[in-house]
């Protein structure tokens, strides 16, 4: 009895030196981009959207593999701002009850890594969070086969893969495809496997898909979201300018993702939107392409496109120019005619309009464009002319202008009438001569208000002059050489 005493008063003591330690570490275990408030509105959105017969239950990330930052999924952290891994979310649409199951307290993990949230703080999260209930996550199968016991019981969870870090939805069916084409691997996925595990366990229960009403509510940003997005476009801008000061012939690639890294984590970002994609030359041709490992020449023209993850919310901008920092002749043609036909689309965007009323009127000017174009060779000729057909041909059809920006860079939701205030998005037209390999693309990002349009990365320079004006500034590459290697 004795040593049961002491052992009580030694578990006593951790206990209070840890929460003494929390409160000497001056951390914030809740996000401070958003009140407590906004997420019970969106949590009510949910509760409105699947009925009093439903639940939703949504599973978070799991703890990441390496020394590497957890980060939330962007559907739970939506629905809560809870940043713990291996937690659970459950909506009740009889009462209206919101309730958490979080792992129990790790004191061992804790005292190592500082003040983790656990089902032990359901007074802490419970008194200001717009939380009715926390539990331990061992707790959520019981739970979960009572509220199936309720006639006509329907529970929601999301079918889509989880967007996790720099991960929008394309690429994570794409992982999921290409898992399931491994014939050595095929696993399931883990947001499948639970899916599988709430019906095999509770047979009761009609699963129903939640994801496109998370979907249709994340189109439509608040005021909160937009700063957020703003700021990750701000520091997107000004990495792509640090990064025009510092290009030179001779660069590898990677050196302008050192350059926007620290333009993104000196400024309060956590990670990468996406993988940087920095190409020069023909490597342009290649949306998509990130090796980074290419070396930049005198008379290449470059491409970079490259935002942050700011507090959960993303951007996507795109400039080039050339490395050398003076355009040449064939590089003014093709840029100046490409720059005047995007401008056409840009500032014909209009707050109530659809896509394919803009696009339209975008292309009559576009037309002009080309009328009045001289090239100094054929195929650019042929290729602008192409670049404005394909255009028009798509104009009647467009449901969107590029894609939606939001939580995730290719964000989700879908819309077929006008613009609506909330949206965001950006424009991304793209020109190719496939016969010497030449790619143009710019990329701005757009919010849309009840009366007016906010070209928020519209201070990032895309008139030649401007480029070139800027170029001629020194740089951060200038100030801090690269450490010349050791034979």
């Amino acid at each position: 009895m004795l040593n049961r005493i002491k052992r009580g008063r030694l578990i006593l003591v951790l206990v209070i030196c840890l929460s003494a330690t929390a409160a000497a570490q001056n951390i914030p275990l809740f996000t401070e981009d958003f009140t407590a408030e906004e997420f019970s509105d969106r949590r009510d959105k949910v509760f409105d959207a699947i009925g009093q017969n439903a639940i939703a239950i949504l599973q978070g990330e799991p703890s990441p593999r390496g020394y590497t930052r957890f980060r939330q999924s962007n559907e739970f952290y939506y629905l809560t701002g809870i940043e713990v891994p291996h937690a659970y979310l459950l909506l009740d649409g009889s009462s209206r009850r919101a309730a958490l199951y979080l792992p129990h307290r790790n004191e061992g993990r804790e005292s190592g890594e500082g003040k983790m949230l656990s089902a032990e703080d359901r007074e802490l999260i419970t008194k200001d969070r717009g939380f009715q209930a926390v539990y331990g996550s061992d707790l959520l199968a019981e739970h979960l086969a009572r509220l199936a016991r309720r006639p006509n019981t329907v529970a929601y969870t999301p079918f889509s893969p989880p967007e996790g870090y720099a991960e929008s939805r394309d690429l994570g069916l794409r992982v999921q495809m290409d898992v399931a084409s491994d014939a050595w691997d095929g696993g399931l996925p883990r947001h499948v496997r639970f899916r599988n595990s709430l019906a095999a366990r509770i047979q009761d229960l009609e699963i129903k898909d939640l994801s496109p009403m998370l979907d249709q509510m994340r189109l439509i940003k608040s005021p909160a979201e937009l700063e957020l997005i703003r700021q990750a476009t701000r520091l997107s801008g000004l990495a792509l300018m640090e990064s025009m000061r510092s290009t030179e012939p001779g660069m590898k690639e990677y050196e302008l993702d050192a350059v926007a890294k620290y333009v993104f984590y000196r400024n309060g970002g956590q990670g990468d939107a996406y993988y940087s994609l920095i190409a020069t030359a023909q490597n342009a041709y290649f949306p998509h392409y990130h090796k980074g490992k290419g070396t930049m020449k005198d008379g290449d023209f470059l491409l970079m496109d490259y935002a942050p993850d700011y507090g959960y919310y993303m951007s996507d901008v795109t400039r080039m120019w050339p490395v050398n920092g003076k355009f040449s002749s064939d590089q003014k043609d093709l840029y100046s005619f490409y720059l005047a036909c995007y401008k056409s689309i840009l500032y014909n965007i209009e707050s109530g309009k659809t896509a394919s009323e803009i696009a339209q009127k975008a292309v009559k000017e576009m037309e002009q464009h080309l009328a009045k174009a001289t090239f100094s060779k054929e195929i650019y000729k042929n290729a602008a002319t192409r670049f404005v057909d394909t255009y028009k041909a798509g104009a009647g059809r467009r449901t969107t202008l590029g894609h939606w920006v939001g939580m995730a860079t290719h964000d989700v939701g879908r819309i077929e009438g006008p613009l609506k205030a909330g949206m965001v998005f950006t424009i991304e037209p793209q020109l190719r001569v496939p016969e010497e390999m030449i790619y143009v693309r710019l990329e701005d990002l757009v919010i849309i208000h009840e009366n007016s349009v906010e070209i928020v990365s519209e201070f990032v320079p895309m008139d030649i002059d401007s480029i070139e004006k800027l170029m001629k500034e020194t740089g951060m590459s200038q100030r801090y050489p690269v450490e010349k290697r050791t034979p």
